[in-house]
């Protein structure tokens, strides 16, 4: 038997402090057929993230001729900042039959969603407003007027969460981690990216 695939572009999704981060490394670290696209943005760098690992951090400026090149899949102002998804961290990987995995806000996702129909948007949801707000507050990464910022964004882009072809609910990480796994495993054999080739 012959198979040929084409690369899945896995889109995740949610609100900040949902745990989408945490769930995108378990599934990079346990799954080699994902990469991870690197996004570009124009906010400041963060104590724990690595350049070129979590994001390209770049200037307005760098951002703006980007945009001028059409070098961006998405592009959005999120929580005061600009981010970008680009095409060249997309297409050519899938191309070569590789799965690329997107972490990227609900704006951005929307967007993806509209280019790309085929792609698998998963939207990961806090069990509740309350848990949302501790996690923000104890992640400790963002000033106080930026978490509130985050948490009156996080009710608009639940209310749009039917636009997602996947809900996880993560109040227990490794339940929710077992649930991402099992779309990845089910839409691996997609006829839209899976063509085997049976014997005669």
């Amino acid at each position: 038997m012959k198979e040929t695939r084409k690369g899945m572009l896995l889109v995740i999704s949610g609100p900040s402090g949902a745990g989408k981060g945490t769930l995108v490394e378990r599934l990079l670290n346990k799954d080699p057929s994902f990469c991870f696209s690197v996004s570009v943005t124009t906010r400041e760098k963060r104590k724990n993230e690595i350049e070129d690992v979590h994001y390209h951090f770049i200037s307005e400026a760098e951002y703006d001729k980007l945009l001028e090149q059409d070098a961006f899949l998405e592009h959005a102002s999120v929580h005061g900042h600009r981010y970008g998804t680009l095409k060249s961290e997309v297409y050519e990987r899938m191309e070569r039959g590789q799965n690329v995995l997107l972490d990227i806000d609900p704006q951005g996702a929307r967007t993806v969603m509209e280019k790309e129909p085929s792609c698998v948007s998963v939207f990961i949801l806090p069990p509740s407003y309350a848990d949302l707000k501790v996690r923000l507050h104890t992640r400790n990464t963002e000033k106080p007027e930026e978490i509130q910022r985050r948490l009156n964004n996080a009710r608009g882009e639940i209310a749009q969460m039917n636009r997602y072809r996947y809900l996880i609910v993560n109040d227990d990480l490794d339940l929710a981690f077992d649930q991402l796994s099992a779309i990845v495993r089910a839409e691996k054999q997609n006829s839209v990216r899976y063509f085997p080739e049976i014997g005669e």
